[in-house]
């Protein structure tokens, strides 16, 4: 299916057979585009029509969220947590990853969206493997007094961040994976692809400042904060003030419209 998608071929039926199939994929993608995000007065029912509103990238990009989803799902079981709005933020993050990195460096492929899509697979391990020591912070973190990682320090030894870069390097994830996992709470520190780390750490606080999903860190991240963050310096090391202007002022149309949009999604 991806590799179908990633040829840009617009033949809307076949596509639509193959997501047919997909029983998972199907109801995903008929729910978003039934969404007040695109606003439609009919309710749409066929794949194909559906194909042909969303378009090639929002297609490539549920290829990609549902299998990744239901995979770590079943990591989850045995944890109460709020998964759901958890992977609104997950998404949410990946989405506007790749909106800033497109005013940064655009990149060939969807690496950045997935780098963002997988930036807090530590809390999924951290649930799955010590689930008592999950809870216990999750109970803690529900306070809003203390950051999430001083947590999880005190209480697992152990971040989310350290904890999910080792996971992926156990189960030989790429680089940007690894690197995407372990520095995106500071990718001043990371040793490569620091640009698309930077751009997962200024969406992962937009998101979690507009209160888009539950990232399960519940300190308050307000704009100052956002703006103010080390991964701008990182992504544009030498921009004039007005370039940063620009680049900031283009999220907002995109977070404008983000809530309906994960509302379809997950």
């Amino acid at each position: 299916m991806l590799g179908l998608v990633l040829t840009e071929n617009r033949y809307t039926a076949q596509i639509g057979e193959i997501i047919r199939r997909d029983p998972s994929l199907t109801a995903r993608l008929l729910r978003l585009v039934n969404s007040v995000y695109y606003g439609l007065s009919t309710p749409v029912s066929s794949i194909e029509e559906a194909v042909f509103y969303l378009g090639i990238r929002q297609i490539r990009q549920l290829t990609m969220v549902t299998p990744v989803i239901e995979d770590f799902q079943k990591l989850t079981l045995q944890c109460a947590f709020p998964w759901r709005e958890f992977w609104q933020h997950c998404i949410g993050t990946a989405i506007l990853t790749h909106e800033i990195m497109e005013t940064a460096q655009a990149t060939p492929d969807d690496s950045d969206y997935i780098a963002g899509l997988v930036h807090d697979v530590g809390k999924i391990v951290m649930a799955w493997a010590f689930p008592d020591h999950f809870t216990e912070i999750h109970h803690q973190a529900l306070q809003g007094g203390r950051d999430l990682l001083l947590i999880e320090d005190e209480v697992l030894g152990m971040d989310h961040a350290e904890l999910g870069a080792q996971y992926l390097e156990r189960h030989r994830m790429s680089d940007l994976l690894i690197q995407t996992a372990r520095f995106h709470h500071h990718p001043e520190k990371a040793k490569n692809n620091e640009r698309i780390v930077a751009s997962v750490q200024i969406a992962d606080l937009l998101i979690r400042s507009e209160k888009m999903g539950i990232s399960g860190n519940y300190l308050e991240v307000t704009n100052e904060q956002c703006f103010a963050a080390s991964g701008w310096k990182v992504l544009f090391p030498s921009a004039h003030e007005t370039e940063l202007a620009i680049a900031k002022a283009s999220l907002s149309r995109t977070l404008e419209m983000m809530p309906q949009m994960l509302e379809g999604l997950v």
